[in-house]
């Protein structure tokens, strides 16, 4: 692994952020407050449409298409992510927050309008263009306004609202769906949205400033299809495809292919999306892995959760998602209080380790789910992964961001919130295997009615008679234990990683000052 510790930084003489003017400064919180209600509307629209499904199918029909619903998202938002990171380096981050923004509300009037499944869909990918760059903007205009010392505490509470929307979102489109309608789920978007576009196109003050620039086609073309192949394969595979059906397949080689050509193509750009030079640093390196395999933990490993809660605890999804809360107030906290420690010491090499070594304690914990086992020690064991997840978020934002020049800062915020997407959706594809496969063993012959294992969930349950149920019941929470087994590895790895992490000095605002004097 390489480990330069000032590779891809800037001169030392200079500061890694320009110095915000006085009327900036004075509104920088109006700025984080309109960054940070951006992020949360991006992020609960990958997780509030979960509930409303049904009676979106109920309303439009194509149950067979409903995967694509979210998939269509997922995928546009995570295509677009690099791209936005390299042209808000270009062309400013103010211009491409608000025109992500714009296509992120325009996405969400074409959702709450639509009158057939395919509408939807399209309309979910155009609102994934503009989410994509939210996600990405959000957390480097923090670097534009606020000093690298002072960060951590400001990205991890924007960190946190990830786990905040996978509690909020399930609860929200409950709650539009049976006191409004569906189409509230999308339009709900508009005035928030509108109100934080407004604040921040008076609060952020960009420099003016407009340079020639030569765009990576090439690279934007090759990412573009390496991560349609990427995403395609392990969201829909196994699922509504076949993994060795000739379009999983073709998926499988256009994601490795693409990856190949575009590391290829980044290597001769005169400005590339994701300079291969970010790689040279310590900093990004070990930081990006870390985010890679704790997206694998986070996002694969406790999707299953709420199927635990739902079909073998018996609870509704509403109260599931209620149920999720210790593991997202474990987020927040953990978050919050990593950033805390690096705002005030300076410090954060060991944040990343020991969050994922908490990780992996609560991931092993969740192998000792049973049917029976009592409500405390479930809160305990979502407490303790939430509270270890929360580290990666702000630390290895702020991390990476200190240890890059600003030019490139904005590429390589894209490039950690890229792999960590990516592990998220390679983690959701290999635990749904490990599970499927273990469902299928244990109950391959077991009585279901007028069902099958590929319909099983808890309406139909409950029709079951009663030995079969408690046979079911054992049987998911069996097939369970490797996929969490499997994610605690995945943390684990991350926990050995993350020794490699070099700790450079966090920047203060007063630092950024002395070394103009001195320039």
């Amino acid at each position: 692994m390489i480990t330069d510790p000032q590779a891809a930084r800037i001169p030392a003489r200079l500061p890694d952020i320009p110095e915000a003017p006085v009327e900036q400064k004075s509104s920088t919180r109006l700025i984080l407050f309109s960054v940070a209600v951006m992020l949360l509307l991006a992020a609960l629209d990958q997780t509030i449409v979960a509930t409303a499904l049904p009676a979106i199918v109920a309303d439009l029909g194509g149950v067979d298409h409903l995967s694509w619903v979210i998939t269509s998202y997922l995928l546009a938002s995570t295509v677009v992510a690099p791209m936005y990171g390299k042209l808000g380096d270009l062309y400013g981050r103010k211009l491409m927050m608000q025109i992500a923004v714009v296509v992120f509300l325009v996405g969400s009037v074409l959702s709450g309008l639509a009158t057939s499944m395919l509408a939807l869909i399209i309309a979910r990918g155009i609102q994934g263009l503009g989410g994509g760059g939210l996600f990405v903007l959000a957390f480097t205009v923090v670097g534009d306004v606020v000093a690298p010392r002072d960060r951590g505490k400001i990205q991890g509470i924007f960190g946190s609202i990830f786990g905040l929307s996978s509690v909020a979102g399930p609860l929200l489109g409950g709650f539009f769906v049976d006191q409004l309608s569906w189409h509230w789920v999308f339009f709900i978007n508009l005035p928030i949205g509108g109100l934080a576009l407004t604040v921040f196109a008076f609060a952020f003050h960009s420099t003016g400033k407009r340079i020639r620039h030569d765009l990576d086609y090439p690279g934007a073309l090759f990412i573009t299809a390496s991560l349609v192949g990427i995403v395609l394969f392990t969201s829909l595979g196994g699922r509504s495809f076949e993994r060795t059906s000739p379009f999983m397949l073709s998926m499988a080689i256009m994601g490795v292919t693409g990856a190949v050509a575009f590391v290829l193509a980044e290597f001769r750009a005169k400005e590339p999306i994701l300079p291969m030079s970010l790689f040279k640093s310590n900093t990004f390196s070990v930081m990006t892995a870390v985010g890679f395999l704790g997206g694998i933990a986070m996002f694969g490993g406790l999707t299953f959760l709420p199927l635990y809660l739902q079909t073998v605890k018996e609870i509704s999804p509403t109260m599931s998602g209620l149920q999720l809360l210790p593991m997202s107030l474990g987020i927040l906290g953990g978050a919050i209080g990593s950033g805390q420690i690096m705002s005030r010491t300076g410090r954060y090499r060991r944040l990343p380790v020991i969050g994922m070594a908490v990780t992996t304690a609560g991931l092993l914990l969740l192998t000792r789910l049973r049917p029976d086992t009592g409500w405390n020690e479930i809160t305990l064991y979502m407490l303790l992964v939430g509270i270890g997840l929360g580290p990666t978020m702000s630390v290895g934002t702020t991390a990476i961001q200190n240890a890059v020049s600003r030019d490139v800062m904005g590429a390589a915020t894209a490039g950690f919130t890229l792999f960590r997407q990516i592990g998220g959706s390679i983690g959701v594809s290999i635990f749904g295997a490990i599970f499927a496969a273990r469902l299928e063993s244990s109950l391959g012959n077991a009585p279901m009615g007028d069902g099958d294992i590929s319909t099983l969930g808890a309406d139909m349950i409950v029709r079951l008679p009663e030995p079969v149920q408690v046979m079911i019941r054992e049987a998911i929470t069996n097939a369970l234990h490797p996929v969490f087994l499997t994610a605690a590895g995945a943390a684990f790895i991350a926990f050995i990683i993350g020794w490699w992490l070099e700790e450079l000095p966090l920047q203060t605002r007063e630092d950024i000052d002395r070394q103009r004097r001195e320039g």
